[in-house]
């Protein structure tokens, strides 16, 4: 049997908490040249627990892209000229670099293509791994490392005057798994690190 992160079977984990957020943001610093990246770090290290089993699994992941010292959605001045913001979440360090989406460390990724010219947005959020569904454990992501990181970057133009910040809100739940399932995550993680 195959244990993948989000399809461990129904008696794999067992709740701890309800449903919480975690949110962090990452900034993309004013006139950041084309093809920049940033990177941000979420702490589990209070909710994951290799002796017990404790997990995170997530849920759903949104991502906000705010402007300036206003936090207003002004997608016009967000870049120079036509372009887009990208962003990924995942529990391995890609250090500023964006991963492939057949990386099985990726959490979920989303972009905002913006038509300075006509002051449009187009927000794509990839439809898997982004939402995971109702409430069902079973279709969670679960996280067994103490870290997230969020990288994001601009492309096809530079970051406007103000500095851009892509929030991520990440709906999530402590979980208990079984040492066996908790293992083959740990192995599974490791080895997409390599």
């Amino acid at each position: 049997m195959f244990i993948g992160r989000n399809d461990l079977g129904t008696s794999m984990a067992t709740s701890k908490t309800g449903s919480f957020y975690l949110t962090e943001d990452v900034a993309l610093t004013a006139a950041a040249a084309d093809g920049s990246r940033f990177q941000a770090t979420i702490d589990l290290g209070a909710y994951v627990n290799v002796p017990t089993g404790q997990a995170i699994a997530i849920e759903s992941v949104d991502f906000i892209y705010q402007n300036g010292n206003l936090y207003d959605g002004n997608v016009e001045a967000m870049l120079a000229a036509n372009g887009a913001i990208s962003v990924q979440l995942s529990d391995l360090n890609p250090g500023t670099a964006f991963t492939s989406a057949t990386d099985h460390s990726l959490v979920s990724s989303g972009s905002m293509n913006i038509d300075v010219a006509n002051s449009i947005a187009t927000m794509v959020n990839d439809l898997y791994p982004d939402n995971f569904g109702p409430a069902s454990l079973s279709e969670a992501f679960m996280v067994v490392n103490d870290t997230l990181y969020l990288v994001a970057g601009n492309d096809g133009a530079a970051i406007g005057g103000a500095t851009v910040r892509v929030t991520a809100r990440i709906r999530c739940r402590v979980v208990k798994l079984s040492s066996k399932d908790w293992m083959a995550i740990a192995i599974q993680s490791t080895a997409a690190d390599n």
